[in-house]
């Protein structure tokens, strides 16, 4: 749909530098400063887990706080290279054969959510395994700190004008900056988006953050997995939701395939954001159930 002015609201005057380091005239950009912010809030939120005792079963924590330092490093590459090795599998499966080299070209965009997350999940669970950590509490820890980081990247991805949402006559709707994403404007008029960045950002980010958090500050911890099988459930959930508002990738989006659904039919279907996110609530599900069979146990 194409919306008018004055119903929507114009794109706001902000620069995806964050700002520049004088002398050498570097522009720290507010999506890699997203990535820092949620690693260290991430590392600080699980120091503060694991000097909280009562909160575990048996009154004992599954790790130090020497060993959350050690264990970030192990993050930060499941991170960096699960999403974009996931993004390229995923979005770019071409570059494998055609341009390999490109796998690992970190600077010319293109990370997936799902491809970090397995890279973290599979990190972590390494880690445990080589210390001997439980690997339900530590995926639960990793939970909790999680939603920070994808909150503070979708707020990024709007700041950048980038995975903007479809065209709508909302009130709240957008004008973003960009041939792209005006691409759907006829002559005289402007093309209003969703923001579903923002979208994002308060369901994957600041609720579940809040649900995750108040679960395991009454007792969700002192059962091994909850925490992490809720996450799995409310972000599958959330993410699926929202795809019903964003932009899917251009390479899927044709003229009979408006919507760019990878299954199903051009009106009634999934996009790829959809398909790689219900397989985690039904994970989620497993998740759930076998944490709570084990404390009835």
């Amino acid at each position: 749909m194409i919306a008018t002015l004055p119903l929507v609201l114009p794109f706001p005057d902000v620069s995806p530098d964050m700002f520049t380091i004088p002398v050498i005239g570097f522009a720290v950009k507010w999506y890699a400063m997203a990535y820092i912010v949620g690693i260290l809030g991430g590392w600080a939120m699980g120091r503060w887990l694991v000097s909280h005792p009562r909160l575990w079963p048996g009154g004992t924590a599954p790790m130090t706080r020497a060993q959350v330092e050690d264990v970030m490093t192990w993050v930060v590459l499941g991170i960096v290279l699960g999403g974009r090795i996931g993004y390229v599998l995923f979005y770019q499966p071409e570059i494998i054969l055609g341009d390999p080299i490109q796998i690992l070209n970190l600077r010319g965009g293109g990370m997936s959510f799902h491809g970090g997350a397995i890279g973290t999940g599979l990190a972590v669970a390494i880690y445990a395994w080589r210390k001997g950590i439980s690997v339900p509490a530590i995926v639960d820890i990793a939970a909790l700190c999680t939603p920070l980081g994808l909150g503070l990247g979708r707020v990024a991805n709007f700041i950048n004008a980038e995975l903007w949402g479809r065209p709508s006559d909302a009130p709240w709707a957008v004008v973003f900056p960009g041939g792209a994403a005006q691409a759907c404007a006829n002559v005289g008029e402007v093309c209003a988006r969703h923001p579903s960045q923002l979208y994002e950002a308060i369901l994957e980010g600041l609720i579940l953050l809040v649900v995750l958090w108040i679960v395991a500050l009454r007792g969700g911890l002192k059962t091994p997995g909850l925490v992490f099988g809720l996450f799995l459930i409310g972000y599958g959930a959330a993410r699926t939701f929202v795809e019903y508002f964003r932009q899917a990738d251009a390479q899927y989006i044709t003229p009979d395939n408006p919507l760019g659904h990878v299954v199903g039919g051009p009106e009634f279907g999934l996009t790829m954001g959809q398909l790689l996110s219900l397989p985690m609530v039904a994970a989620g599900l497993v998740v759930l159930a076998i944490a709570l069979r084990f404390r009835r146990t």
